[in-house]
C-alpha cells in the first residue's frame, strides 16, 4: 500500500490575504479557490511546486480556532519548503520583505534558515546537500 499526506491545513485570518502571500510572495501556485456554500467557506489550496503535499488555507471559523492562527506549532518551526536552490529563493524572498528570524546556516544536512509567514507561522527554508529526495 502506498500513502501520502495530500493537504496539509493551516489555519488563516483571511482567504485573500493569505493567496496574497503565499502566491504573491512565495511564488505558490493557487491550485484551487472554489466556494463550499453548504458551509459557507471556501477551498482554497496552494502548492509550491509540482508535486508533493499542499497547503488547504483554512480561514479560522470562530474565536477558539482564530487564537492559533500563526502559532499552530506552539512557537516551533510549522513547515518545511524544501528548494533546489538556497541562495537564489533567499533571496527572492527578501526582495518580497520576507521576514528571517534565523540567518542561513550551513548545516551537515543542508543550508537552511528559519522564515515567518504572514502571521509568524515559523517555516525552513532548506536546501538538502546530503543526497536526500
Amino acid at each position: 500500500m502506498r500513502r501520502s499526506i495530500a493537504h496539509v491545513a493551516l489555519v488563516v485570518r483571511d482567504y485573500d490575504e493569505a493567496i496574497d502571500f503565499y502566491v504573491g510572495k512565495l511564488g505558490f501556485e493557487l491550485v484551487e479557490d472554489s466556494y463550499q456554500p453548504e458551509q459557507d467557506k471556501r477551498w482554497v489550496v496552494v502548492r509550491p511546486g509540482a508535486d508533493g503535499c499542499s497547503i488547504l488555507l483554512a480561514r479560522a471559523s470562530d474565536d477558539h480556532q482564530a487564537r492559533y492562527i500563526g502559532d499552530q506549532a506552539g512557537g516551533r518551526v510549522f513547515l518545511f519548503l524544501r528548494t533546489d536552490d538556497f541562495w537564489r529563493d533567499h533571496t527572492a524572498f527578501l526582495a518580497q520583505g520576507i521576514e528571517f528570524v534565523r540567518e542561513p546556516q550551513e548545516q551537515p544536512y543542508g543550508i537552511v534558515a528559519v522564515f515567518k509567514d504572514l502571521y509568524g507561522t515559523l517555516w525552513d527554508l532548506i536546501q538538502f546537500t546530503d543526497g536526500r529526495p
